[in-house]
């Protein structure tokens, strides 16, 4: 049996018995106005942050999200466009799809807004998607491609790739860990199926998406998450995991390489107006700028004595230049 057959034992059990303590989202549950989330829904939370997020779902997008869970985000997906097949739902486990259709009458019982129809859900996984090339404009996941082995990791970042329109958007939440784990913890395959034990360090969790192909890598917000002791597991040391919450866009690859939003800001606070550094930024006299980890380096590199660069706060919020 391998791993992923695993990770399909865990999650059919956790449909059949919703688990509340399974995966900690540590963010705060979406309060809309008129959208009423069932009990169970929220029981099946089984994610460790957010994916939804308004700003990804201007101009009425196609979402795809992997691993539908007890149907919460696909809920709030649909929140936001109200339209049949405009949110489709992914997963291999048939009890999970099941559970999910289940709570997805419910809602529907609870939001006189929501049709279940708004939601099509599909048979099928993140390594090889039941969804036609450059089809949709954002696809998300919540604590699923952290579970995969390093090929798989590939296959998946690919195949999210391949479905996206140009400039579309892969909107993650997944734990990451900096600090090195024992081999017998990485081989643990149901700590792994728990999201806890495929943990990787942010940068190598970036270059693994920027090697698909992705332009522009936002960082949106990197919170604590859980703890591996040493009384617990097979660990000499604590573990320390975070959550992080990453945008990766199917934008051109720029020639120097991708543009990575860390949270880096940069102020001038010279005598000027402004300073143009020649290279497409233009800073205004002591107001900040969101930079990328790149254009920081840049900057940097300049020397001067009147400009301030932060460093990564591991938030970004948009705006800024590249």
């Amino acid at each position: 049996m391998s791993y992923l057959d695993t990770t399909k034992n865990v999650y059919r059990d956790a449909a059949l018995t919703p688990d509340v303590g399974l995966c900690c989202t540590t963010t705060p549950i979406w309060q809309l106005p008129e959208l009423d989330i069932p009990v169970k829904m929220l029981e099946m939370n089984y994610g460790c942050g957010s994916t939804v997020h308004p700003r990804d779902l201007s101009h009425n997008p196609t979402v795809l999200y992997l691993g539908v869970g007890g149907g919460m985000e696909l809920l709030q997906f649909s929140y936001f466009s109200r339209q049949k097949g405009k949110v489709i739902g992914v997963d291999i486990v048939d009890e999970m799809m099941n559970a999910c259709r289940k709570n997805l009458i419910e809602a529907e019982k609870l939001n006189p807004w929501f049709k279940k129809e708004f939601i099509e859900l599909r048979k099928g996984n993140a390594l090889d998607l039941p969804v036609e090339d450059s089809s949709v404009d954002v696809v998300a996941q919540n604590c699923l491609f952290n579970i995969f082995k390093a090929e798989d990791l590939k296959k998946a970042f690919a195949e999210v790739f391949r479905v996206l329109k140009p400039h579309g958007r892969l909107v993650m939440s997944d734990p990451v860990c900096e600090q090195p784990m024992s081999e017998e913890l990485r081989e643990d395959e149901r700590l792994r199926a728990l999201c806890l034990t495929g943990s990787l360090p942010l940068k190598e969790y970036i270059k693994m998406i920027t090697d698909a192909g992705f332009g522009t890598i936002e960082i949106r917000a990197k919170r604590p998450y859980r703890i591996l002791d040493t009384k617990h597991y097979a660990t000499d040391k604590n573990l320390f995991i975070e959550s992080v919450e990453v945008c990766a866009i199917k934008d051109p690859m720029p020639a120097d390489g991708p543009c990575i939003f860390t949270g880096k800001t940069a102020i001038y606070f010279g005598d000027n107006e402004y300073l143009d550094d020649k290279k497409g930024h233009v800073m205004l006299q002591n107001q900040p700028l969101a930079i990328c980890d790149k254009t920081a380096g840049d900057l940097a590199a300049l020397g001067r004595d009147d400009i301030f660069i932060s460093e990564s706060t591991y938030f970004y919020d948009g705006g800024g230049c590249c």
